[in-house]
């Protein structure tokens, strides 16, 4: 929808603010194990450099990205470090072409479920959290004073 009064009708809002809330939970929820050390000896596992700096520090730009979807503030941004989480967390914790059984199958699942994440990352980065959001508030409070102004410069 590229009309934006378009995009205020019918469930645009409340359905764009149901899919932030179900996308950041992963990321919010699902980092946990990033800051209580529990997921630390599957990093340092994989082979991740300094996995002590960049399991915690990857916790961080989940959650941040997270927070900023949900709340949709600086979606755009929160898009882009859920971009910068993601691309590092596929590649090298869910490489599926390194191993063989029952943990390829496992580990193939989960670089789909994060290319699927990637590429919803993607679309918010690009698109934004929708019209029921901070950004949406902040962005029509910007303009109403300028079109206040402009109708008053028309008089």
């Amino acid at each position: 929808m590229s009309d934006t009064s378009a995009a205020n009708k019918g469930l645009w809002g409340p359905v764009v603010l149901l899919g932030r809330i179900c996308f950041a939970f992963v990321f919010l929820f699902g980092t946990m194990g990033h800051f209580n050390g529990q997921d630390l000896p599957y990093a340092i596992q994989a082979g991740i450099p300094v996995a002590k700096i960049a399991v915690p520090l990857a916790g961080v730009i989940a959650v941040l990205g997270g927070l900023s979807i949900l709340f949709g503030y600086k979606a755009k941004l929160g898009g882009w470090l859920i971009v910068l989480f993601l691309v590092p967390v596929t590649l090298l914790m869910h490489n599926f072409w390194a191993v063989t059984g029952g943990a390829r199958m496992m580990q193939l699942t989960n670089f789909e479920k994060n290319l699927s994440m990637l590429g919803g990352a993607f679309l918010i980065s690009q698109f934004g959290a929708g019209p029921w959001s901070l950004d949406a508030l902040t962005a029509s409070k910007r303009s109403a004073p300028a079109s206040t102004s402009t109708a008053s410069a028309a008089r």
